[in-house]
């Protein structure tokens, strides 16, 4: 097994501090929707946000235990249970020869020594004909899982391909488990395991799994015949069962939670809080459509006319900055998020930066056109055809501006959708934060790949 660097434990309690400083600020945040006496607008908010309020709050009291939770996935008939079992010591999950002998997840504490505590989940198989309800269990059992071992038993299916690439884009950290290798020769073994290695990554582009990523297991080993030799001459066969070969991945779980186990209880955490954050902002965004086009449209007009009516260049893009600004905080105390002044200008800069070179085009054009304004005021007082020229210059810039208002605000509220995941302590930040420190042979470098591909893109304010 490869060898790494541990994350330092003060560093790995950081990771959990910093969690739980993010989940508690988000809740602070929201707390306002939960206290008596609000209006009938926040109270219908709040019964909306009811369940991702509870999700925050269950979250962050998780953290406190410090129990991390492995889920085991895969198809039907793959040996998930037994894979359990084997780790267990002990056959306290069913198994069986028929498919579906697991109907809904199912949870057992193991203790694999030291001061980790484990929770492990057996799920049903991810294919299960009309099992689409005990399926949905199932990828709700990811999103609380800290670690997730995909159970197969030979070459991956394209069924188990699709299901692998769905449970990577959950945004978590995976073991694929060969289970069953002792019904393979050892040179089929090798060939599997080498192909597992290039398609477990489920990613054309991704890299070869790491020798952490990827364990050869026989949970539940066939029966052997063996033949005995009695001592009166008499040459019996009999049937015996092997044990399980385990010991790897043991072995390679416990390196991984040692060495950063609670710096995936911190992320698992953030991504949860993450997502709940999004939904809240979602829904308040839903539910006050309306008042925020009105409130868009009113700073387009203030915009338009305060930028028109300015006869100083400079001045004029800098009172329109002003109400972009203005506007962006604006629709953030209407959806009820937390936002700063410079949270809104980081806004403001992402905005004009992503949109394609539009909006400084834009800007650019109303520069230029403050300048001829602003000549133009100069000498209307000696000519009278220069206050045409003068009045027809403000209403083109004032019409560039109120368009670069609208649009600021558009996109703005995509960005607000996001809640109050950015910010020094939002969930956002602090999991780019901690992905930056963990080491290159860690099981949670290739989470940081996968979600800088999923997460940090597009609208990303980082």
């Amino acid at each position: 097994m490869s060898q790494s660097n541990p994350v330092p434990k003060n560093l790995q309690e950081t990771h959990l501090n910093r969690a739980r400083a993010s989940l508690s600020l988000a809740l602070s945040w929201y707390g306002n929707l939960r206290k008596p006496g609000q209006s009938s607008s926040n109270s219908q908010l709040a019964g909306l946000v009811k369940p991702e309020l509870e999700l925050l709050s269950t979250t962050l009291n998780k953290l406190d235990y410090n129990v991390i939770r492995i889920a085991a996935f895969g198809l039907v008939s793959r040996g998930k249970s037994a894979v359990l079992n084997a780790l267990l010591g002990q056959k306290i999950l069913q198994t069986g020869p028929l498919n579906g002998v697991t109907q809904y997840p199912r949870s057992v504490r193991w203790n694999p020594g030291g001061k980790v505590q484990v929770e492990l989940i057996d799920t049903p198989g991810l294919d299960e004909i009309e099992g689409e309800a005990r399926a949905q269990m199932a990828r709700e059992v990811v999103r609380q899982s800290d670690l997730i071992l995909f159970v197969v038993s030979g070459d991956i299916t394209r069924t188990e391909y699709r299901a692998l690439c769905e449970l990577r884009q959950c945004q978590k950290p995976l073991i694929l488990v060969f289970n069953k290798t002792d019904l393979y020769p050892d040179t089929d073994k090798t060939a599997i395991y080498n192909n597992l290695q290039q398609l477990g990554a489920a990613n054309p582009q991704g890299k070869p799994l790491k020798p952490d990523e990827i364990v050869m297991v026989a949970a539940e080993p066939a029966p052997m015949e063996v033949r005995v030799e009695w001592s009166d001459g008499r040459v019996t066969h009999e049937w015996e069962t092997p044990p399980p070969q385990i010991d790897e991945l043991k072995q390679t779980i416990l390196k991984i939670l040692n060495r950063e186990g609670r710096s995936l209880l911190a992320l698992n955490a953030l991504i949860q809080a993450r997502d709940a954050q999004e939904a809240i902002a979602q829904k308040t965004i839903n539910l006050r459509q309306e008042q925020a086009e009105d409130l868009i449209w009113q700073y387009t007009k203030y915009k338009a006319l305060a930028v028109a009516l300015n006869p100083i260049a400079f001045l004029d893009i800098l009172g329109g900055t002003v109400a972009d600004l203005a506007l962006i905080r604006s629709l953030a105390r209407l959806y009820g998020l937390p936002i700063t002044s410079y949270e809104a200008g980081k806004i403001l800069k992402t905005i004009l930066f992503s949109s394609g070179g539009l909006l400084l085009g834009e800007l650019g054009s109303s520069l230029l056109l403050g300048l001829g304004k602003s000549t133009a005021a100069i000498a209307s007082g000696e000519n009278p055809i220069n206050v045409t020229a003068y009045a027809g210059t403000a209403i083109t810039q004032g019409g560039i501006a109120g368009y670069g208002a609208y649009a600021v605000g558009k996109a703005a509220q995509v960005y607000l959708e996001k809640g109050c995941s950015w910010g020094q302590l939002g969930a956002s930040t602090v999991i780019k934060e901690i992905l930056a420190e963990v080491e290159p042979n860690t099981i949670l470098y290739r989470l940081r790949q996968e979600l800088e591909q999923f997460s940090f893109n597009g609208t990303s304010l980082h």
